[in-house]
């Protein structure tokens, strides 16, 4: 199921630049099956459209106590907008939003709502670093929390005005995932370190050529939120990819060749508890690399290659107490080879997935699995999903075993 499925979120966004972000917000709350619906402040139509909002919400977008395009104005009643939401996220928010919040300032429709919720309030601060550490702002914030308000806490990095420090608004994947941990408190990888390989590896030819896989890394970083909304903190291993994540949970350790991600693997393979091997290691590497680019004005070329270190090998070889999950992904013979997989390896249990399955494999943002258990090779097989959905059935199945 979507992890957001039914659930309606009213999102205030105040007039700050961080407000750029928050279609981003709303397409993944949509994505993930919440109903949205969107209130702004006039200044915040500085930054980011009610019609981009609105196309993404599918509802409109209400900046104003009126209509006041009609001729016979409607009014836009704060308090059912209020008492419609399950939870209302303000983000950005704004300092002077802040203040008037803790203040019971109220001069327009986000704040009306705000003074009129009965549901839980999120609050997401966004300003430069002296607006932030302000003692004035601090206080507020104070207040806010006193309130029984959820403020969440601000990013670190490069601001709007060109400084570098905290202030900036969380990402909107973060944003997200707080609000997922809410609607799905149950931590029950508490105090759990969750060790995931994710992506290809590259393995050189030359100083511009190398031999990989098409594996985009979807898969394991997907196993990695759900691993984080858990409550376990994840060591995630990738290779190469243009996947992204930064949750406060999760440690990525970026790698190219099949000998980097083993060299940091071991680093953190007996710290953890769950191991799942997502990673598409690279089977072979070439015997030489050829310190310069290799030239054309051959008919052909002779290449030697060598097998990799055999990762997944090595972990079951070594295994303590770690619950280790394997991944196969086969174009024929698939159940079998699975489980001729489970039993070389050392397996807990595998994930199979198959090339010959429509939206399943590489780089689509959905797959079709089947999770066979180790002790019991009980199998069992589920539809085409999201790969978020998927990872969250892998866990499922970890859990159970």
């Amino acid at each position: 199921m979507n992890l957001l499925s039914g659930k309606k979120i009213l999102l205030g966004i105040s007039g700050g630049i961080a407000a750029y972000k928050t279609p981003l917000i709303v397409r993944q709350f949509v994505k993930y099956g919440a109903e949205v619906r969107v209130v702004m402040t006039p200044d915040s139509k500085d930054f980011v459209t009610p019609l981009t909002l609105s196309t993404l919400t599918k509802n409109p977008v209400l900046s104003s106590f009126t209509a006041t395009d009609l001729d016979n104005p409607i009014w836009n009643d704060h308090v059912e907008l209020a008492l419609w939401s399950d939870i209302y996220l303000i983000a950005p928010a704004t300092s002077k939003t802040i203040s008037s919040m803790a203040h019971g300032i109220c001069n327009n429709l986000l704040l009306a709502v705000y003074f009129s919720s009965k549901s839980p309030v999120f609050i997401a601060p966004a300003m430069d670093l002296d607006m932030y550490a302000h003692p004035s702002n601090k206080k507020n914030i104070s207040i806010l929390k006193s309130y029984g308000n959820n403020v969440l806490p601000v990013g670190e990095g490069q601001l709007a005005s060109g400084l570098e420090g905290k202030g900036r608004m969380l990402e909107p994947e973060e944003i997200i995932n707080s609000i997922i941990s809410y609607f799905h408190p149950k931590q029950s990888l508490k105090n759990q370190t969750v060790l995931i390989t994710a992506g290809p590896t590259h393995e050189s030819l030359d100083p511009v050529r190398f031999i990989g896989n098409n594996s985009s890394g979807k898969m394991g970083f997907s196993l990695a939120r759900i691993a984080s909304d858990l409550g376990a903190k994840v060591i995630l291993i990738s290779g190469p990819t243009n996947e992204y994540i930064n949750l406060p949970l999760v440690e990525l350790h970026r790698v190219t060749t099949s000998d980097e991600m083993f060299q940091t693997l071991k680093k953190y393979y007996t710290k953890a508890n769950i191991v799942i091997a997502a990673a598409a290691v690279s089977d072979f590497k070439p015997r030489y690399f050829n310190k310069h680019k290799i030239k054309k004005g051959k008919n052909e070329i002779m290449l030697k290659f060598e097998p990799t270190i055999d990762i997944l090998s090595y972990m079951g070889k070594n295994k303590i107490n770690q619950r280790l999950i394997g991944f196969a992904l086969e174009t024929e013979h698939e159940i079998e080879n699975a489980i001729r997989k489970i039993k070389n390896k050392n397996l807990d249990g595998i994930v199979l997935n198959s090339l010959n399955d429509d939206g399943s494999g590489f780089s689509f943002d959905t797959n079709k699995i089947t999770f066979i258990r180790g002790n019991d090779f009980k199998i069992k097989s589920y539809p085409l999903k999201s790969k978020l959905e998927c990872a969250k059935i892998i866990f499922d199945q970890i859990l159970s075993l």
